[in-house]
């Protein structure tokens, strides 16, 4: 794979809460530079990023429900589509972790659908295909967890699964942090369940060319990560 191949599976994030403009410019000079899949950003930088980025070939991805997910389904659909209308190509959508939890996953999958809805239906009005990637928050989630949130993904006619949010805090019963990023058991995981048809995203903590080498061949076909071009700048050596 060449580093023209691992740019155009990146997607170059910044979510910090202190995002700034010129940071947000920045990245968006970096993807026209480097040609990655999008720039993700949050939804209030969706129209400057849509329009910097016009013509350029990289997508604009936004978040939704993020990081918690715990917004009511009607609160995250209009938000998708409302990123959407702003230029939003692809929502990268937090799943309802507590019914998760509950092994509620007929709730898991109507709040996927009322976004996934939500988002293609602006995507038509829009003259345009939008992607719905559905981030079921690995780090909280038992391994049945996580295959049945990627069959209420799947089922509610997303695109993608996707690891992580990176804002995730789990802990062990003696308070100790715990990973909260992408795992390659967990890619393979998630690539076993949905199958060869939908896209799978891994993201949180993907900071050297051999990490992302391993998620890709564990399964995942898009990378979300803010150490894009250390990653591209390195790939191959």
């Amino acid at each position: 794979m060449t580093k023209e191949e691992i740019a155009k599976m990146i997607d170059h994030t910044l979510l910090a809460a202190t995002a700034t403009k010129a940071q947000i410019l920045k990245i968006c000079g970096e993807a026209k530079k480097y040609s990655f899949a999008s720039v993700c950003v949050n939804p209030v930088w969706v129209p400057l990023v849509s329009a910097e980025l016009k013509g350029s070939g990289s997508a604009v991805c936004t978040v939704i429900g993020f990081p918690l997910g715990a917004e009511k389904s009607a609160v995250k659909a209009f938000a998708a589509s409302q990123a959407v209308l702003d230029g939003a190509d692809e929502v990268d959508m937090v799943i309802n972790i507590g019914a998760a939890k509950d092994g509620d996953f007929s709730a898991v999958q109507e709040d996927i659908k009322a976004v996934v809805d939500a988002a293609k239906g602006a995507g038509q009005s829009a003259g345009k295909k939008a992607l719905v990637k559905v981030i079921v928050e690995t780090c909280y989630l038992t391994d049945q967890e996580i295959e049945a949130s990627c069959l209420a993904a799947k089922n509610a006619g997303a695109d993608f699964v996707k690891t992580s949010t990176g804002f995730g805090t789990p802990k062990d019963a003696d308070g100790k942090p715990l990973p909260n990023g992408a795992q390659v058991r967990h890619v393979k995981l998630m690539r076993k369940t949905v199958g060869p048809e939908m896209g799978v995203k891994a993201s949180g903590g993907i900071r050297d060319a051999k990490a992302a080498l391993d998620l890709l061949e564990a399964g995942a076909n898009r990378l979300g990560c803010s150490a894009g071009v250390a990653i591209v700048e390195s790939w191959g050596r």
